[in-house]
């Protein structure tokens, strides 16, 4: 067995991203070949305590505390550094250990894991708190919603299992970040959620699509939050600067520091698009966030301001119309419930374009295995 499991690491150490994921995805289905019934049960009954004690882990600071050590450290230490019951932390820290999150390296002594690291790191506890605090309810709350609704389609954001969860008639958009703890924790979610991943700037031809573009504005980042892929582009190509256009609503503009070279537009994507004219009209991860009528309204509003050379970039996930991967299926299913939104197929995009009065030219993956991609489209 030790040999095998030498084979694997050898394999995930000189494999590439895509590589490497598929190695993870090929032990796990071997992991469900081999289970018998009660193994499957048991792993199911296991799903919700693993991220609940990684809570507990969080809030104690357990993983901080074994990572600032240089030696194990007992239970009666951590007990002392914590404040909690020596007995009831023994108890974590030996579930905590089981399941990989740290190492008992004698009888009651823990040191860290490959997976402390991480559990330390301030974001990804954000991340921690997002998916226990915010999205755990939601998804508890969805198979009584599902049954209430009589498992008709989510297409509305103001009725979803969030309300249910939260008790509230407020959409999820409006409600979440006025929830200054959990958006904070959502907010540590997005920095680490692609970090290291390949960036879509690498992976989509921009140079050679700009060509020799001649207009004003090159590039309008429409709904683009704090303006990271304003910066992105004008750190890529500096000559561009001035040429960069950043809009989204008031609210989050009085948040975005001055950025140099870009122009910052309060704008609301339900309403016409004010630049008339640009090269690229960019989209990032703002159609998952819609239901097909809502998303077809955003781009019906852009298609006037089109000019002869235009094209809509639109950076979203596109699925593969069979086989989807597990973690892009959690993704969609997560979107519909807490705000009645969702993932696309390929086909699905192809229909959603259609529908809105556009054709995509091509379609460029830039990630595995959530199939990140920049759609290029442009009116039929």
């Amino acid at each position: 067995m030790d040999s095998i499991v030498d084979q694997i690491q050898n394999l995930a150490k000189t494999a590439d991203e895509a590589g490497r994921k598929s190695l993870i995805d090929s032990l796990r289905n071997l992991q469900y070949s081999i289970e018998t019934p009660y193994d499957t049960l048991q792993r199911f009954a296991g799903l919700h305590l693993q991220i609940t004690m990684a809570r507990v882990g969080v809030d104690l600071g357990i993983f901080d505390a074994l990572m600032e050590s240089k030696e194990p450290l007992s239970v009666e230490a951590l007990a002392e550094k914590t404040k909690a019951a020596e007995e009831l932390l023994g108890r974590i820290l030996r579930y905590l250990s089981a399941n990989g999150q740290i190492q008992e390296t004698s009888k009651d002594h823990f040191a860290p894991s490959p997976m402390t690291a991480t559990l330390a790191d301030k974001n990804y506890q954000g991340g921690i708190h997002h998916f226990f605090d915010t999205a755990g309810p939601v998804l508890q709350q969805l198979p009584d919603f599902l049954a209430e609704t009589k498992y008709e389609n989510i297409t509305d954001n103001s009725k979803t299992a969030l309300q249910r969860a939260f008790n509230t008639d407020l959409p999820g958009f409006i409600w979440f970040p006025n929830q200054p703890q959990r958006f904070g924790h959502f907010q540590q979610v997005m920095t680490v959620q692609r970090a290291g991943a390949t960036t879509w700037l690498s992976a989509f031809p921009f140079q050679e699509q700009l060509g020799d573009f001649q207009g004003n504005t090159v590039f309008v980042d429409v709904g683009g939050g704090f303006g990271h892929e304003c910066v992105a582009v004008r750190e890529k190509f500096p000559e561009l600067a001035r040429r960069l256009v950043l809009q989204d609503l008031p609210q989050t503009l009085s948040h975005v520091p001055v950025l140099d070279g870009v122009e910052v537009i309060a704008h609301n994507f339900f309403e016409p698009q004010v630049i008339k004219g640009a090269k690229f009209y960019y989209l990032r991860n703002i159609l998952h966030d819609w239901p097909d009528d809502k998303a077809v309204g955003i781009l019906r509003n852009l298609i006037p301001a089109l000019g002869p050379d235009s094209r809509i970039l639109i950076d979203d996930m596109v699925h593969p119309n069979e086989n989807v991967h597990w973690q892009a299926a959690q993704m969609d299913l997560t979107m519909m419930a807490a705000l009645g939104s969702k993932e696309r197929t390929e086909e699905q995009w192809h229909a959603l374009m259609d529908t809105a009065g556009l054709q995509i030219l091509s379609i460029e993956p830039y990630t595995t295995p959530l199939g990140d991609s920049i759609i290029v489209a442009v009116p039929k």
